[in-house]
């Protein structure tokens, strides 16, 4: 990791350490927890009320994400989810109901104070099949084969190594899992310095890829059957969108002697039975 992508990561992490605090020191016992400032955009009114009133008030009040990834998931009974950069939860409990006692929901994420909240709001909403994970989505501390859906609130776009990000997510899930992902995403017309013109890195604006970046990304991972959907603006030729995408149901692995092998969906299925061999293996436009 270069200097300047350190550099980076740490004013991230400061800036959702400072939001965690906030949350959970700026309350008072008439007015409950203080939420974090954000516009129309961003935040806890993309959720629906319903949603809202089922959660712990700080799981709210913490959320800064560009979107509602659990609405457009297709979670299933059963499910396993990870939720890259889960802040305080809000999305982890919202899929734990989802996916019901059979199922379990993942919450990863880099920074400490985050993390400590995230852990009082499960305790708070008494989720059992819950669990907060320390670490970098670049580097997921999860075996292969093991997640069902993949899920991230306006957090790629944070990342100084995207490309990390869609190889670990396609290395965790299992043959036939897939991706509903909320995150900030620029036209194609827009240069890097143009990007940055309109917000900074820590804003989930300067960092974004175009819509042609993005689906190159998910390409070269491996991912299939790719919908970029975009669904509000944030800024002058920045969207919010949804990302979707499969990994697929067959996929090629090298065997050591350099022939390819195929593992299928039935090989594993996250129960950890592969082989190591096999383990190695909206609204508005539509970009398809």
């Amino acid at each position: 990791m270069t200097e300047q992508s350190t550099d980076l990561r740490e004013t991230v992490r400061r800036r959702y350490a400072a939001a965690a605090v906030q949350v959970t020191e700026g309350g008072n016992a008439c007015c409950g927890p203080a939420a974090i400032e954000v516009d129309e955009n961003f935040g806890s009114a993309l959720y629906t009320g319903g949603e809202r009133d089922t959660l712990p008030a700080e799981a709210v009040a913490a959320s800064l994400g560009c979107g509602n990834p659990t609405a457009v998931a297709d979670l299933h009974e059963g499910d396993r989810v990870l939720d890259l950069g889960s802040g305080g939860g809000i999305d982890v409990l919202l899929s734990a109901r989802r996916v019901g006692p059979t199922g379990k929901a993942y919450g990863l994420d880099m920074t400490e104070e985050m993390l400590a909240l995230a852990l009082a709001n499960q305790r708070k909403a008494g989720a059992t099949n819950v669990e907060f994970l320390k670490g970098t989505i670049e580097d997921i501390p999860l075996p292969a084969a093991t997640i069902d859906v993949v899920i991230s609130n306006c957090v790629v776009n944070l990342s100084t190594d995207k490309q990390a990000v869609f190889t670990e997510t396609y290395r965790v899930l299992v043959p036939g899992g897939r991706i509903g992902i909320s995150d900030v995403v620029a036209d194609d017309t827009l240069t890097s310095a143009q990007r940055a013109e309109r917000g900074d890195h820590v804003g989930c604006i300067a960092g974004a890829l175009s819509f042609t970046e993005y689906r190159a990304g998910l390409e070269a991972a491996g991912f299939r059957e790719i919908e970029i959907t975009a669904t509000h603006g944030v800024a002058d030729g920045m969207h919010s969108a949804i990302v979707r995408a499969a990994k697929p149901r067959e996929t090629g692995t090298s065997t050591a002697a350099g022939a390819t092998t195929t593992a299928t969906a039935g090989c594993c299925g996250g129960t950890a039975c592969c082989t190591p061999a096999e383990e190695a293996g909206g609204r508005g436009r539509r970009h398809r």
